[in-house]
């Protein structure tokens, strides 16, 4: 009875406790925030193959320019707060060549109909693939099965494509050794469902400058092309056409000035390289209305940020961890970063579902129970990797909130890293991305518009923009509320974890390990309480201060407790 009460108590705190200022904000950002504007620019990133430099990746970066002006963003001359709203676009010289592919096309010598093409397969050709002569090549092709070294053996290439029923970038530098002219290889991994989706290629890429062209199949190519080879001699026309050019790279970073901690912010990030609309012309679309709604609030008086809100739009991972170390005096003011990153699935169509990577906590270790590690895959975290703060809770609760609104279902992962949160947490400062997986098309040419939907764009932009506001405002009211927010949390995860335990040690685990992992969990959320005394703009320390002592105080109590049961 005691336990069914502690949960009753712990389930009415967290689920009906009051935020003031967040209900205020979501009561904006839901009226606000218009899903057609941001589905509307998904639809204009996705119809390029975006590479940093290149005409795709420029025409987005300009297009969500032209959203930031029309929302009232003044382009920066000399200082990023020297307005209210401002905006820039950062240019630097590439160190390398840009690429885009322009068409392509494989046909069986004999047959009419192409086996493949650009304008249905536009992944099929490889980030830094080269053109073959403008009117293509004609060779025979060579089947070399899984590309083993017993595969190739005795095989003549030169003049020759090579074909495999594996990864083409493996067998690259085979064959350019051997004199081939190209190479043609597929590998899908098992959670895209290749079998049932038979026409999805993953996008992939090759060495610059190379003197051998490859192509990448999708399932039903492959099958069709292995099965004319076992036949006989094959011949391809193989044609492809791609531009190399010399560019810069550009990134567009938007501010909206803090009012009275200018220098403290909150920064967005979503990157716009790579092809599909998922991922992550998703995240553009999505942080481009987030910005534009932003504007229109804080001229209208309704949003009065007190730290900036920073919207960055660039190279994934490159450019944020470039504006996190290239000016180290603006860098201490990050406070939290946020990562967009393929957030406007519809997953009736992709599977899956929304996710927070969390920052990494316990659960990255000690994987169990209801937390689970997507097909992405887990990254090694170790004790001393562990980043306790509030973050990670505040922004969980806020999703779930939506989510009862919306009905909308969400949930967590541990972290793994890959997208541009990383380079926040690599600083020292707290960052979490917002995505969804397990989804089918992943990184393939089936992630088309198709697949998005404006509802789950508008259910991550609100959650990411309130929790933003929310942040930026925040007082010492916001402060006292999230400890109790974090205390609660950290009850009902300290009791899922000493369940989790005392059936481990029932089937033979060591008490002594499972007493660790208490121990931790219960100092991940003790760390993390403390670092709610910056989060008021005004910090009032003796308020927080006292509420943050008597929570720690309750969290070691009953960890100690659990870890004492555990003997």
């Amino acid at each position: 009875m005691k336990k069914f009460l502690l949960l009753a108590l712990l389930f009415k705190i967290s689920t009906g406790f009051a935020q003031t200022q967040t209900d205020d904000y979501f009561k904006l950002t839901r009226s606000g925030f218009n899903e057609k504007n941001a589905y509307a620019t998904t639809a204009f990133v996705e119809q390029y193959f975006r590479v940093p430099g290149n005409t795709g990746f420029n025409a987005s970066i300009h297009y969500v320019e032209d959203i930031l002006k029309k929302a009232g963003f003044i382009e920066q001359k000399a200082d990023e707060f020297e307005a209210p709203l401002t905006y820039r676009i950062e240019k630097r010289p590439m160190k390398r060549n840009t690429w885009e592919p322009v068409d392509a096309s494989v046909t069986i010598v004999g047959e009419t109909q192409a086996l493949i093409a650009f304008k249905t397969n536009r992944n099929m050709i490889p980030i830094n693939c080269p053109s073959t002569p403008a009117d293509g090549v004609t060779a025979e092709v060579v089947f070399v099965g899984k590309g083993t070294a017993q595969d190739l053996e005795g095989k003549d290439l030169k003049g020759k494509i090579v074909f495999a029923d594996a990864s083409a970038g493996r067998l690259l530098a085979v064959a350019t050794k051997a004199g081939a002219i190209g190479v043609m290889g597929y590998s899908m991994p098992k959670y895209t469902q290749p079998e049932k989706h038979q026409t999805s290629i993953q996008f992939g890429n090759m060495p610059a400058n190379s003197s051998v062209w490859s192509l990448l199949l999708s399932y039903s190519v492959k099958e069709k092309l292995k099965a004319a080879c076992l036949k006989g001699k094959v011949e391809l026309k193989v044609n492809i056409q791609t531009k190399i050019y010399q560019a810069e790279e550009l990134t567009l970073v938007a501010n909206v000035k803090g009012n009275v901690n200018p220098n403290e912010r909150f920064v967005y990030s979503a990157h716009v390289q790579e092809p599909g609309a998922n991922d992550n012309a998703s995240g553009v679309g999505t942080l481009a209305e987030m910005a534009r709604l932003t504007a229109t609030l804080v001229k209208s008086g309704k949003m009065k940020p007190q730290r900036t809100l920073t919207f960055l739009w660039g190279d994934e991972i490159v450019s944020t961890g470039r504006y996190i170390t290239d000016d180290k005096e603006r860098a201490k003011g990050i406070m939290w970063g946020m990562s967009l990153d393929m957030v406007g699935e519809d997953t009736q169509k992709t599977g899956g579902s929304f996710l927070i990577e969390k920052m990494p906590d316990p659960s990255a270790i000690w994987t169990r129970g209801n937390d689970k590690h997507t097909e992405w895959g887990a990254g090694d975290v170790k004790e001393k990797d562990l980043f306790p703060h509030y973050y990670n809770d505040f922004i969980f609760d806020i999703c779930k909130a939506q989510g009862k609104f919306a009905k909308w279902t969400v949930n967590y992962n541990p972290f793994e890293g890959g997208s541009d949160h990383t380079p926040f947490l690599q600083n020292k400062i707290p960052g979490l991305l917002m995505w969804h997986f397990t989804d089918v098309f992943y990184h393939t040419d089936n992630d088309r518009i198709d697949k998005v939907s404006a509802t789950t764009m508008k259910n991550v932009g609100v959650s990411a923009l309130t929790a933003g506001f929310t942040l930026v405002t925040a007082n010492e009211n916001t402060a006292t509320q999230t400890v109790a927010q974090v205390k609660a949390d950290a009850l009902v995860r300290l009791q899922t974890e000493f369940e989790l335990s005392k059936k481990a040690i029932a089937e033979g685990k060591a008490a002594a390990d499972e007493q660790h992992i208490l121990q931790v969990w219960g100092k991940w959320y003790t760390d993390a309480l403390a670092t709610i005394g910056n989060m008021a703009v005004k910090p009032q320390t003796t308020k927080v201060g006292s509420a943050i002592k008597v929570a720690t105080l309750e969290v070691e109590k009953q960890t100690q407790a659990y870890i004492s049961e555990l003997k």
